[in-house]
C-alpha cells in the first residue's frame, strides 16, 4: 500500500475533524466523554504546521498532531479513519513524526493517553514507547492519564 505523507492545509480542516471524530467514536462508550482531540480546534494547529496527514490513493486515511518542544516533541493525537484501521497507517505516521523530530535535533518523543485506552497503550508499547508515569486527569474525576516516552 502506497502511503503519501503530507502536511495538512486549512482546506483539510473538515476531513481532519471527520477522521478524528470517527477514530475516537469507539472510545466514547469506554470513557463516557469525548477525548480532547475530538473537541479541539484543529485550525490553529494546521496553521502552525502541527498536523500531518497520511493519504492512500489520494484519500486522507489518518493524521498525527505533534507539538514541537525544545528537547522533545509531543504527540497530541493520532487518528486513523476506521475504514483504514489495521493497515499500519498509525504506526507509519508515528514513525514519520519520530523521523522529523530526530532530524530537528530532538532527543525523544512523548505522548499521553487515557489509561482506559488499552489498545492504544499496547500499540505505543509495541512501537518502543515506555510508560513514564500516571496522573489524575486534570478535568475528569476518576480518570487517569498515562504518560509515555521514547528515546530517539
Amino acid at each position: 500500500m502506497q502511503t503519501e505523507i503530507r502536511n495538512a492545509t486549512l482546506q483539510d480542516l473538515p476531513i481532519v475533524r471527520r477522521i478524528t471524530e470517527r477514530a475516537y467514536a469507539v472510545w466514547l462508550p469506554v470513557l463516557g466523554f469525548h477525548p480532547q482531540p475530538v473537541t479541539e480546534d484543529h485550525a490553529p494547529r494546521i496553521a502552525r504546521g502541527e498536523v500531518t496527514l497520511a493519504c492512500v490513493h489520494g484519500e486522507v486515511a489518518g493524521l498525527i498532531v505533534v507539538e514541537s518542544g525544545d528537547a522533545y516533541d509531543l504527540i497530541f493525537n493520532v487518528a486513523v479513519d476506521p475504514d483504514h484501521a489495521g493497515k499500519g497507517i498509525g504506526a507509519r505516521l508515528i514513525a514519520e513524526a519520530e523521523r522529523r523530530a530526530k532530524a530537528n535535533g530532538k532527543s525523544s518523543m512523548k505522548l499521553y493517553t487515557n489509561a482506559l485506552m488499552s489498545r492504544n497503550i499496547a500499540l505505543y508499547s509495541k512501537l518502543g514507547y515506555v510508560e513514564t508515569g500516571r496522573r489524575p486527569h486534570p478535568s475528569r474525576t476518576n480518570s487517569t492519564i498515562v504518560d509515555m516516552a521514547k528515546e530517539l
